[in-house]
């Protein structure tokens, strides 16, 4: 899949976010090794801690449709500055698709790539629960 296709993918998920409060859209898209994308957007509500990433929602439903592995994911907001995930999602990230390529990208054309683990240096994982005997 082009690069151009995945973050046109995820900003057609920032168009159906549900942002009433912040006015913050995000979209997000997750492109599977199988090559299908799995889309996510920011869904707010008024408790603010049960608002949910779109980064989050994409990986959760591709985890729901039983999609395991992934290759890339694209995040769009409209920002002049990158958006990149927050601490939560990238543990998300980190935990459930590895060490994949992260596309951040504005409404401007603007791109950046980067990888799960540079945003999230020492990463706590699977690895980090082991006992040493």
């Amino acid at each position: 899949m082009e690069e151009s296709d995945l973050i046109a993918a995820a900003r057609s998920a920032r168009d159906r976010a549900r942002a009433p409060y912040s006015l913050f859209k995000v979209g997000a898209a997750l492109e599977c090794d199988d090559g299908s994308v799995v889309s996510g957007c920011n869904i707010e509500n008024a408790s603010y801690g049960l608002t949910i990433c779109a980064e989050r929602v994409a990986v959760f439903k591709a985890l729901s449709d039983g999609v395991t592995r992934f290759t890339r994911l694209a995040v769009v907001a409209d920002t002049s500055e990158l958006t990149t995930p927050c601490g939560a999602c990238r543990q998300i990230l980190w935990e459930f698709c590895g060490d994949i390529e992260v596309v951040l990208a504005n409404l401007t054309g603007r791109v950046r790539r980067v990888r799960v683990g540079e945003l999230l240096p020492d990463a706590f994982g699977d690895q980090s629960l082991k006992r040493k005997t």
